[in-house]
């Protein structure tokens, strides 16, 4: 071709140009987070909370929701109400769930006190204790469930094993192996997430395809894992409701048997981090070929949420008390502690890690 048919070249300034306006194009859209939602009875209400902060902030968006009973409840809730709604759905539909279940039981007369300092009645405790000598098909043996039915009447099951618009992870426990489960979207049904909250002291199973499931959080509260392999976006939201630390050590014989169980929900959650936190600086480049795992760690980018220091959060036995005004105080304390978080780290979303993973789980 000669000289004088050749196709014009651009010069240094305007290939310079073009891709600034390339990256800005490329960098518009807002950046994505996964969240990993950890499970805990009524205190998910305090993710409530956080999921309704971050809803109200156009500049994120989200890809993968990973959790375990509570946990797994608000995830599918907030699929569910972005499905039918969009933001403004999500956030309705998370309103409506705990709304509803604060209304469930008459819980004036099975507690004492208000606020933070709320707890079970006397009476209460003595038949819950009571009730631990016998199983679930002899205290419920209809297996009557109130939670059925409201998520029966909210979600939209078909319509989101179809148009899911989050990758979704459920984690539930196989009963007769001890395997971690993880249900995805186009799994769901109300059986799986019954599944994913059952603690088998209080419910039947829940059989899924002839297999006994209980509590997913006894493997894996919440599954992180999934987040990493399966979604393309490399920031996870972890949102914790037991903390990571506790202060004083247990001593009388409830003190000991709340933390046995709240470690034995957390152990895995805590081994997986710790996995992630080693794995990471195990990957570090050397001269050695650097594979697609070493520069997927690499570029993982952790933040957190956690209810620390929360006197509201602090006792095993308000898991339980899914009261209306307590479940109110919890999305405040969410919604606040959320908040708090995007004024300083929102930014840092696309960009960079806004905790140590390594100084906080090992």
């Amino acid at each position: 071709m000669s000289d004088s048919t050749a196709l014009p070249t651009a010069s240094r300034t305007e290939r310079k140009s073009f891709v600034d306006l390339f990256r800005g194009f490329a960098n518009s859209s807002p950046p994505r987070l996964n969240l990993a939602l950890q499970g805990g009875g009524a205190h998910g209400a305090f993710t409530w909370g956080v999921l309704d902060a971050l809803l109200e902030n156009p500049e994120l968006e989200f890809e993968g929701l990973s959790g375990s009973s509570a946990g797994a409840m608000n995830a599918v809730v907030f699929a569910d109400g972005w499905l039918k709604g969009g933001r403004a759905g999500a956030r309705q539909g998370l309103t409506d769930f705990w709304t509803e279940l604060g209304q469930q039981m008459h819980w004036e007369t099975l507690t004492r006190g208000e606020g933070e300092d709320i707890s079970l009645s006397p009476v209460s405790k003595l038949l819950a204790n009571w009730a631990g000598y016998f199983s679930p098909s002899q205290l419920n043996p209809f297996d009557l469930n109130p939670l059925r039915d409201l998520l029966k009447r909210q979600i939209d099951f078909e319509r989101l094993r179809l148009a899911s618009p989050f990758k979704l992870f459920i984690g539930t426990t196989q009963v007769n192996t001890g395997k971690l489960r993880v249900f995805r979207e186009t799994e769901l049904s109300v059986e799986v997430l019954l599944a994913s909250a059952c603690l088998p002291k209080i419910h039947h199973s829940v059989e899924i395809e002839g297999e006994p499931y209980w509590d997913g959080g006894y493997c894996a509260n919440p599954a992180v894992f999934p987040l990493f392999y399966d979604c393309d976006s490399r920031d996870v939201l972890l949102v914790l409701l037991s903390p990571l630390q506790r202060e004083g050590t247990p001593r009388t014989v409830e003190e000991i048997e709340s933390r046995i169980v709240e470690l034995a929900f957390s152990a895995n959650f805590m081994r997986e981090m710790r996995m992630f936190a080693l794995a990471a600086e195990f990957s570090q480049p050397t001269f050695m070929t650097w594979g697609r795992l070493e520069r997927r760690l690499q570029k993982m980018r952790f933040h957190m949420v956690d209810a620390s220091q929360l006197i509201s959060l602090q006792r095993t036995e308000t898991k339980l008390i899914s009261h209306g005004p307590y479940l109110e105080l919890l999305r405040d304390q969410g919604r606040e502690r959320a908040n708090r978080w995007l004024l300083a780290h929102c930014a840092d979303v696309g960009k960079r890690a806004s905790i140590d993973v390594k100084q906080c789980f090992t």
